[in-house]
């Protein structure tokens, strides 16, 4: 951690738990029951936030550039797929219910964030639809879970996913 950035206190990393958790049961969503290891990635959350100012996946390397890093805060672009496919995102903060009811084991979920390219940190690439729409306010994608809302400008919070405006795209 950068020199003079304090460690996060217990309590403000069981004051984030109980946060992501509520708003991870409101949204659908289940936290790893491993209380000890949620816990730990809660703390990395908040450490990177400290260093970079966002919560950069704990379990990625973030490049300090919050727009190159969009497709890493957490909750990941990629924690939607990785819980269809392997029952838990890449950290496994998240995981599904079949995970959470002892049905099914955590397996390793491969990276799905794409390589960099000549040494650069990879951007995210969204959906685009060119042409013929004919609607009168823009749709604009969470990246993040997906929601859709036709409007001028994204909202400033997802209201599903609670991810920020920045995390949106415009889709059609």
């Amino acid at each position: 951690m950068r020199e003079g950035l304090p460690v996060p206190s217990a309590e403000e990393v069981e004051e984030l738990y109980t946060r992501l958790d509520r708003e991870a049961k409101q949204g659908g969503y289940n936290l790893n029951p491993e209380m000890e290891f949620t816990r730990s990635l809660v703390k990395g959350l908040l450490v990177n936030e400290r260093r970079f100012g966002y919560w950069a996946c704990p379990c990625r390397l973030a490049s300090e550039d919050r727009q190159q890093d969009l497709d890493i805060i957490c909750p990941c672009y990629y924690r939607d797929p990785d819980l269809l496919d392997y029952g838990a995102c890449y950290c496994a903060l998240y995981v599904s219910g079949e995970v959470l009811r002892g049905e099914k084991d955590l397996e390793p979920v491969p990276e799905r964030r794409p390589p960099p390219e000549n040494g650069t940190k990879p951007r995210p690439t969204g959906v685009s639809f060119e042409g013929g729409s004919k609607l009168s306010k823009p749709v604009w994608r969470c990246r993040v879970c997906g929601y859709l809302c036709a409007r001028d400008g994204p909202p400033e919070v997802c209201p599903i996913c609670k991810a920020s405006k920045d995390r949106f795209e415009r889709f059609l």
